[in-house]
């Protein structure tokens, strides 16, 4: 007898059941046509500060520094108000707050002694010439003499910005140090980025 063959059942798909490959397809497709568009982030605004000079001087630049900006300054209070020793005082404390904020910091201790010798240099132009060498040399002695609460002035002024900042340097000196003896104390490796090195050195 023969034995009809039995051929196992065929399931089929359904019609609405879609294809794998269009599956795939409308899943990379993107939002629907009737769906809003992603709103994109707004561009942060520009900054239009600008920021101010902070220049790093040594103890020599520093000097070349007050000493070139006081003698300018004499010249033009010669010219323009026929050499007025309180005028050229009145210039010398600004000059001597910006020595001290712009020299490095380790050359801090350098600004209170610039400071008095770029005033002596800036009266040349200010002292009468008459009697040569000597005359000038008198005049200067003159007019350092007068000018004397000007001059300490200035140097009070150049002494205390210097204070503060190397108070503040030894604090933060202070600090990191303290970090990284805690660090050290956990058992963790201590901080040696470029930031952590700045400011174990130079506070």
């Amino acid at each position: 007898m023969e034995q009809h063959r039995t051929r196992p059942p065929q399931y089929r798909q359904r019609r609405d059941a879609p294809l794998p490959a269009q599956a795939g397809r409308s899943a990379s497709v993107g939002p629907q046509k009737g769906a809003p568009p992603a709103r994109r982030p707004a561009p942060l605004p520009a900054r239009s500060g600008r920021r101010l000079p902070n220049p790093r001087l040594t103890g020599l630049g520093s000097g070349l520094f007050c000493g070139a900006a006081m003698f300018v300054l004499a010249c033009l209070d010669e010219l323009l108000f026929g050499a007025s020793p309180a005028l050229y005082g009145v210039l010398f404390l600004p000059v001597c707050a910006l020595t001290a904020l712009w020299v490095r910091r380790g050359d801090l201790v350098s600004a209170p002694v610039v400071v008095p010798i770029a005033f002596a240099f800036g009266l040349l132009p200010l002292v009468g010439g008459g009697g040569g060498l000597s005359g000038r040399l008198m005049g200067l002695v003159t007019a350092l003499a007068t000018q004397a609460g000007w001059l300490y002035g200035g140097t009070l002024v150049a002494g205390v910005i210097s204070t503060v900042r190397k108070a503040r340097q030894m604090t933060r000196r202070a600090a990191w140090r303290r970090s990284q003896a805690a660090a050290s104390r956990r058992g963790a490796a201590p901080a040696t980025t470029p930031a952590s090195r700045s400011a174990g050195q130079l506070g």
